[in-house]
């Protein structure tokens, strides 16, 4: 094995056909071979250095002292290869949980001393082989059924002969009912919602002559059962029995609330069943029904009931096949229970995330030959919004303030330091009334002492004018940027600009290490956009390339003599729709101060205007 080197190990180890992986004493994987990489569906890169059980949890939650870690450390305490028995863990797949059984050996790798150094993992996948099995079961069963039908076959030859042509049809059907429950039940993980799995349910049971379904999901607090019910069974069934109170004896609620099946075969049988069934029959018209229990482990997760048109014997092969088929439209009912909870859970947070976010992005001032321009626009994908801002207000030597930012992270507690890190930079803005690398500087120590948990980047930009500047109605712009896009300028004469300057540190990163400001002229009509990354960042583009698409769209867009308000909703428009992150964007427009203040600008408006608007 010397011989080989770490060259001949790889290539012997990549090429061994048994998925196989090592980990070290402490179960983290050291090295994984290709087989293993294709039959978890994770790259090399993923695993290793990872701990097992933090890459693939157990299945119910026990950690290290699930099967799976009692077989390690029992080959790791024994120093023998520990062959686990039969083993379930779901791989996902193409977003969803898909069932797969192994194999698992552990072998103990000794070293010099002989003690174990590390563990050799190997895999062989089984489903393939556990679903033959689950699939002879039931054929199994059908044939004990054909068994039984045969035994009872008298009579003279002809009537043998008829009766044991009658027995090649029932094998005929059975494998065909087989191989559509089977095709069907592929189609089950792919039903999006509970009426979709409803109609692929009658749809596998068809083959056993059934002509009306209802799959059945017990409400969170356990009372009642709501059925959604294919349209075969009529309009008056769907508005009758769509709720149903679990105390109920019909064959739905009985079943999910005993967890047992219920079989009515007739319909004698069921009028004996309850007074509410005698009821149901004048609506659904119906001879036979069965229901069953969804079980998903201790749980019931609701019911899934069937109907005939004509009376049922229930022969012991189709109950089997009703069983085996309940239990797989259990684990598809359980798999879109799991995904509609985690989108509403994500809808409910992404809603009072953006309703927190948007309360804190107030209208900003209007001075009277500035004029101000902003935008929100939320990511299009269902993911939670980010703590993007903006603020533009006037402190008290008369200059505008303008920022535009973002807090690193999603969701509420993204909001929550955004409208923190908003609130401290407007009070020391106005507090200190300073450059703004000067005012940042601040914000980093107030960062530090209220301990902010977070990174944002900012431009924090101040609009200027001295009076040797109010005479020509020129400005000056003052900009300091923490880790933050570069503001984009737009001449007069339709040229745009990127203002490209060394970028400081993120606030929240370190204090101490000093900020710088920039400046840059403003002739009349001169336009500052500044911008959160969602406007320029795209999947696969080049940073750089991103700017450059704005700066020539600003460009292109000024040649149309577009207003301020319509130069933002062009810029947004031009996304087409399609981001990735929440964009903020805010323009101001230096009119000239010789002439009044342009209609399409809008009033001005102050902060006591702001304090007594209701928006």
């Amino acid at each position: 094995m010397e011989s080989l080197g770490l060259a001949g190990y790889r290539s012997v180890f990549d090429t061994w056909p048994a998925p196989a992986s090592l980990l070290d004493l402490d179960l983290v994987i050291v090295d994984s071979n290709e087989a293993h990489q294709r039959s978890l569906g994770r790259s090399r890169e993923e695993m290793v250095g990872r701990r097992t059980f933090d890459l693939f949890p157990d299945p119910d939650g026990l950690g290290e002292a699930g099967p799976l870690g009692v077989s390690m450390r029992t080959a790791l305490r024994t120093g023998r290869p520990h062959r686990m028995p039969l083993l379930r863990y779901p791989i996902e797949h193409g977003g969803t949980l898909v069932e797969r059984w192994w194999s698992v050996v552990n072998t103990p790798l000794l070293g010099a001393d002989g003690r174990p150094v590390g563990i050799l993992n190997t895999l062989d996948d089984l489903t393939e082989l556990m679903a033959e099995r689950e699939s002879s079961r039931m054929a199994r069963a059908v044939a004990e059924d054909l068994r039984r039908q045969s035994e009872r076959l008298s009579g003279d030859l002809r009537a043998r002969h008829q009766d044991l042509r009658e027995v090649r049809q029932a094998e005929a059907r059975a494998s065909r009912r087989l191989a559509a429950l089977a095709e069907v039940a592929l189609e089950l993980g792919g039903a999006e919602t509970v009426d979709g799995l409803t109609g692929i349910v009658l749809r596998g049971l068809a083959v056993l002559g059934a002509d009306g379904a209802a799959v059945g999901v017990i409400n969170e607090e356990g009372t009642s059962l709501r059925l959604h019910l294919t349209d075969s069974l009529g309009a008056d069934a769907q508005r009758m029995y769509s709720t149903l109170a679990l105390h109920e004896e019909l064959p739905a609620t009985v079943a999910a609330r005993t967890g047992r099946p219920v079989l009515i075969p007739d319909r004698a049988a069921g009028t004996t069943f309850s007074a509410a069934m005698t009821e149901g029959y004048a609506t659904f018209g119906r001879e036979a029904w069965a229901a069953l229990p969804l079980h998903v482990g201790e749980r019931v997760l609701g019911s899934i009931t069937v109907s005939w048109e004509s009376p049922q014997d229930f022969a012991v092969g189709e109950v089997e096949l009703l069983t085996a088929f309940a239990a797989q439209c259990a684990q598809a009912l359980d798999r879109l229970l799991q995904r509609q909870a985690e989108r509403s859970a994500a809808t409910i947070s992404r809603q009072m995330s953006e309703a927190l976010q948007r309360s804190l992005l107030t209208p900003p001032v209007q001075p009277d030959h500035l004029q101000i321009a902003v935008r929100y626009v939320p990511a299009v994908h269902e993911v939670q919004v980010g703590g993007d801002w903006y603020d533009a207000f006037l402190v008290s030597d008369g200059s505008t303030q303008l920022v535009v930012g973002d807090v690193a992270g999603h969701g509420q507690e993204a909001a929550a330091a955004m409208g923190q890190v908003r609130n401290v930079l407007r009070g020391i803005a106005h507090t200190l009334v300073e450059p703004p690398a000067r005012v940042l500087g601040a914000l980093d120590q107030a960062i530090e002492h209220l301990a902010i948990d977070t990174l944002v980047t900012a431009v924090l930009a101040k609009v200027e004018q001295t009076p040797a500047e109010a005479e020509t109605g020129m400005r000056t712009l003052r900009w300091s940027n923490a880790g933050h896009p570069p503001p984009v300028l737009l001449h007069p004469d339709g040229r745009a600009e990127l203002l490209e300057r060394p970028a400081d540190r993120l606030l929240g990163a370190t204090v101490g290490s000093p900020r710088h400001d920039h400046t840059v002229s403003l002739d009349p009509g001169s336009t500052v956009l500044l911008y959160t990354d969602g406007l320029v960042e795209r999947r696969g583009v080049p940073l750089d390339e991103g700017f450059e698409w704005l700066r020539s769209a600003v460009e292109d867009l000024a040649s149309r003599g577009l207003t301020l308000e319509q130069l933002c909703d062009e810029l947004v428009a031009a996304l087409g729709g399609e981001t990735d992150d929440d964009v903020v964007l805010l323009a101001v427009r230096a009119h000239p101060e010789g002439r009044p203040r342009p209609v399409e600008a809008g009033p001005s408006v102050l902060p006591a205007d702001l304090a007594d608007s209701s928006v």
